[in-house]
């Protein structure tokens, strides 16, 4: 467990490579009795950078809320929220606005926002460094100059995105740009395929991970994938849950496929999910696993697309190869650009 000034002192270094610096403002959103010791530990951090720091408070969702909903929000109905947020300099997010449309309008305002949901032993092993940003940001660039991505695996996985149309994404922990959004803890790139440019298939292996069903794959699930929407799922016990959790949001858009990417966080471990490794949270741990290639279904609209949908599914996977272009970046689930491998395995 980590105690509360060792805490502060873990956010302290986080907003500080945050970029934030005196008479900047940074203001912490949280929501009910969540995670109060998380907004205490970074608003004396903040304060004791010389910005200054504020605590905006939503009131607990009601008896029917609780668990997160994608795109859900606190602010949805409370315009007034939003404008004060789009004031600050950075936003520390504690409940999780990602997909929302008030995230993105306070984002447009020039607001840096900063999610963390994690535990603060997660945080604290997976903590970002400026080393992790400029591996991730190389797998952006070779990511912004690509046509096509095509990964596949042992099983049978052969799928191609066209690229194109929407931008390479980074997530690497922390964020010091007006504008940007991060996670802490993360550590990849993604991006999308064309809305009709994903094509065929995908095959899940035994240990490869469901999200938010927060559990491992026990046995192979075969996905057929026909311009950019899931056309078929088979397979035993998970492929049905799959396919029934996709059902039954009763919108055909739960079924189309979204970003992909790659792990780069050395330090994040594929079995962090398994007790008594699994602090809770969200599942941050797998989705950074480096090598690991992860692809989404359901909303792109974090990436600027149409789809909106509130089913969501991110399923890392194991042991894939995964080229740009033809040109290979992850083997077997190795990444072998140089400049993207930690210095501990160069």
């Amino acid at each position: 467990m980590i105690d509360q000034v060792a805490f502060t002192e873990l956010c302290r270094r986080q907003l500080a490579l945050s970029g934030v610096h005196e008479g900047e403002s940074v203001t912490v959103l949280s929501q009910g009795d969540e995670r109060m010791h998380y907004a205490d530990a970074f608003l004396n951090a903040a304060q004791s950078l010389g910005a200054k720091a504020y605590h905006m408070r939503l009131p607990a969702p009601g008896a029917a809320g609780g668990a997160w909903a994608v795109g859900a929000s606190g602010l949805a109905s409370n315009p007034e929220a939003v404008e004060a947020l789009k004031s600050a300099d950075m936003l520390v997010d504690l409940i999780f606005l990602l997909f929302s449309k008030e995230q993105t309008a306070i984002q447009d305002a020039g607001t840096r926002v900063l999610s963390a949901v994690e535990p603060p032993e997660l945080l604290a092993r997976l903590f970002p460094t400026e080393e992790l940003r400029e591996r991730v940001e190389v797998g952006q660039e070779l990511m912004r100059k690509a046509g096509s991505l095509r990964f596949t695996n042992a099983l049978g996985t052969d799928v191609t995105y066209r690229l194109g149309r929407y931008p390479a994404i980074t997530e690497y922990g922390y964020t010091d740009e007006p504008g940007r959004w991060d996670h802490w803890p993360s550590g990849f790139v993604f991006t999308g395929g064309d809305d009709d440019g994903v094509d065929g298939r995908i095959v899940l292996a035994p240990g490869d991970v469901l999200l938010p069903f927060n559990t491992y794959v026990q046995s192979p699930v075969t996905i057929t994938v026909e311009k950019g929407f899931i056309t078929d799922i088979r397979g035993d016990l998970d492929a049905q849950m799959l396919r029934s959790y996709i059902e039954s949001f009763d919108d055909p858009r739960g079924y189309g496929m979204s970003h992909v990417g790659w792990g780069l966080n050395e330090n994040a471990q594929w079995h962090g999910l398994l007790p008594p490794a699994f602090p809770g949270g969200m599942g941050m741990e797998p989705r950074a696993v480096y090598g690991n290639v992860m692809f989404s279904i359901g909303p792109n609209n974090e990436l600027g697309g149409p789809n909106d949908t509130a089913c969501h599914f991110d399923i890392p996977m194991r042991d894939c190869s995964l080229f740009l272009d033809d040109d290979p970046i992850v083997l077997d689930g190795d990444v072998v650009v140089r400049e993207m491998q930690p210095a501990s395995r160069r």
